[in-house]
């Protein structure tokens, strides 16, 4: 039998696979928005951490709500936005500063003045 060293490697079957889909949709919606799958690589993190709020806070008043601009649930959304923040902040060459908590409260007072 063939060995096989795994210790160390991530099981990615672990990952549900709906996530996946879930997020492939809303890649799919931005792709004929956007005309670029690659566009997204050029927006900063702070920009993603705002719009995973503003389709969290929907979530909050109905977790089955759907963005009225995409027609795709805003669960979805939230798990796209969190994908890329996953992807830029894990290859990004400079470490980010923390928000601070003063930061955080004016990003949700500005999104929540926005609905």
């Amino acid at each position: 039998m063939d060995a096989k060293h795994d210790k160390g490697k991530h099981q990615l079957a672990l990952v549900p696979t709906q996530g996946i889909k879930d997020v492939a949709q809303v890649r799919e919606y931005g792709n004929a928005r956007y005309g670029d799958s690659d566009s997204w690589l050029t927006v900063s993190p702070e920009r993603y951490l705002n719009a995973l709020y503003r389709h969290l806070l929907d979530m909050v008043d109905d977790m089955y709500s759907i963005d009225k601009e995409s027609g795709i649930a805003h669960y979805k959304h939230v798990a796209c936005n969190a994908m890329f923040l996953c992807e830029l902040l894990a290859n990004k060459p400079t470490p980010q500063r923390m928000l601070t908590t003063a930061e955080i409260t004016e990003a949700f007072g500005a999104i929540n003045k926005s609905l």
